[in-house]
């Protein structure tokens, strides 16, 4: 069997983001990247699936962006992974979800993948388009938003996530394509001897022209900080006088204390 996974760089979402000097997207400078905390799910269940078949499968993680991404799928390789596949792309944070589905489509086609996993989203564009994209251009059969998977080598069961906490349950035809959430797995961390392996293992570099970069059919015209809509009030005093000040505020500016409330 033969499995593909697709994951993507991003940044640590704890950092302060700034926009850059076009106002395109954010400011990357001095920000740490890392891999994207779906795609974990995704790696995880690539991997797992590969133990369970044993010596019949093989996982092949591709990631598109510039030299920094070479790390993250080395750390996918660690994880279990067999081979890497880096489309070089220095202006993937500029590419639409088209253009990156597309890319991965062209590398995927002629390979004829049985099972390609993704992550239900990006932490930093959370578009959730890139995955079910894939499958439509290569014609798969898809289930997103998985919390559940088993696969018997012809089909694949997939318990997927709703709305209101419910779930469903879906049988696939292989070949398929399954986009990963929370709740689907705990990725394991990589070993040091793993680590280390990684650093051997065949990772093949193509160009975005290379496989096949198609025109945009969005693109993002400014990206901005969210404008506070109110200052914040510092009220001193005394804690008598303070609690007499917070109660005529609260009765000026607001309707809390309008319903039978008062002093």
């Amino acid at each position: 069997m033969k499995i593909l996974v697709c994951i993507k760089q991003v940044p640590d979402m704890e950092a302060r983001f700034t926009p850059n000097s076009a106002g395109s997207w954010f400011d990357e400078s001095g920000l740490a990247f890392r891999m994207n905390d779906y795609d974990e799910f995704a790696v995880e269940e690539a991997v797992r699936l590969k133990e369970l078949l044993g010596g019949e499968a093989e996982v092949t993680v591709l990631s598109v962006g510039p030299d920094r991404v070479v790390e993250m799928i080395r750390k996918a390789m660690a994880m279990g992974c067999d081979r890497g596949v880096h489309v070089k792309d220095d202006r993937a944070v500029e590419r639409d979800p088209w253009q990156i589905a597309s890319m991965i489509a062209d590398y995927a086609r002629p390979l004829a993948f049985d099972l390609v996993f993704t992550g239900m989203q990006s932490l930093d564009r959370g578009s959730a388009q890139v995955g079910v994209l894939v499958a439509e251009l290569l014609g798969l059969s898809c289930a997103t938003t998985a919390v559940g998977f088993s696969c018997d080598g012809s089909a694949a069961t997939v318990v997927r996530e709703l709305e209101g906490g419910t779930k469903a349950v879906v049988r696939l035809r292989l070949p398929a394509l399954v986009t990963c959430q929370l709740g689907l797995n705990t990725p394991r961390y990589p070993t040091l001897p793993n680590i280390l392996k990684a650093k051997k293992r065949e990772l093949t570099v193509l160009s975005a022209e290379e496989i096949g970069l198609e025109a945009p059919l969005a693109v993002t015209t400014g990206f901005s900080q969210h404008e506070r809509s109110a200052s914040c009030m510092v009220i001193e005093g005394e804690v008598e006088e303070l609690a007499d000040r917070v109660l005529d505020v609260l009765n000026e500016r607001t309707a809390v204390l309008r319903r039978g409330g008062g002093r």
